[in-house]
């Protein structure tokens, strides 16, 4: 059984991840590519419930955090609040809005990109983003590097107890690979009614780096690298848990 009270997933969300330490492990990755930009504003585009863009601000970053989902945007300015340095915008991954910017970069990160519906709406969402952006900046992409997975079975991510809507539950998370697709899979359980439970096969885009450069510099930029991790490691198709494109514009 399937429960609509589950429909906006911004509290699972939330409960997935542990913030400060994936922050911590990041952190330093953005700050690098922004101090040699020497940025000054940064778009981070579906931003969620806005850790990353508050966590730019608190670096003295002007930032604008954009997401399709209200949900979203309402959860990060009722978290972090809005201020003349920190502003929220519920907007699709293609828009262009040549009244905020140009920014000095620009980051979508969180396997968003790979959440678009087909790979002409990725192209869209890279031209938006590089509109977005001054000459000279950055745009950081990261997604999941589907091709570290095996076709077929579940990797089993999360597994972990934890308050959803008032309601004591238990969230169980896992993803797949499915020939060139991907699905994340989610399980939420309330505790005192298991019957309630909510579960849910989310798709996404299996994206190559090559794909992925070649739109970039249809976008504009001049010069693309890629990293298989936050730690700038490689980039191997067959063993990174990640794919991060560093453009610049």
């Amino acid at each position: 059984m399937s429960d609509d009270r589950f429909g906006d997933l911004t509290d699972v969300y939330e409960s997935m991840i542990d913030w400060p330490r994936r922050l911590e492990r990041e952190g330093p990755f953005f700050r690098h590519w922004f101090d040699l930009v020497e940025a000054r504003n940064v778009l981070d585009v579906a931003c969620g419930t806005g850790h990353h863009a508050a966590l730019f601000a608190q670096w003295g970053l002007e930032v604008e955090g954009r997401d399709l989902s209200t949900a979203m945007i309402s959860r990060a300015q009722a978290t972090h609040g809005h201020s003349r340095q920190l502003h929220w915008l519920a907007a699709r991954f293609e828009d262009t809005l040549p009244e905020h910017g140009p920014f000095c970069a620009g980051i979508c990160v969180g396997n968003s990109l790979a959440l678009a519906a087909d790979s002409h709406a990725v192209e869209r969402a890279l031209t938006g983003l590089f509109a977005s952006l001054r000459d000279g900046g950055v745009a950081i992409v990261q997604v999941l590097n589907l091709w570290s997975l095996l076709d077929g079975p579940v990797v089993w991510q999360k597994c972990q107890r934890t308050t959803i809507r008032d309601q004591d539950s238990l969230v169980i998370k896992g993803v797949h690979r499915s020939a060139q697709r991907g699905f994340v899979n989610l399980l939420v359980v309330p505790l005192a009614d298991p019957s309630h439970r909510h579960s849910e096969c989310i798709p996404f885009l299996g994206l190559e780096a090559e794909f992925l450069q070649k739109a970039a510099l249809r976008a504009g930029a001049r010069c693309v690298e890629f990293f298989g991790d936050y730690q700038q490691g490689a980039y191997d198709r067959g063993r990174s848990p990640d794919l991060i494109m560093v453009a610049r514009k």
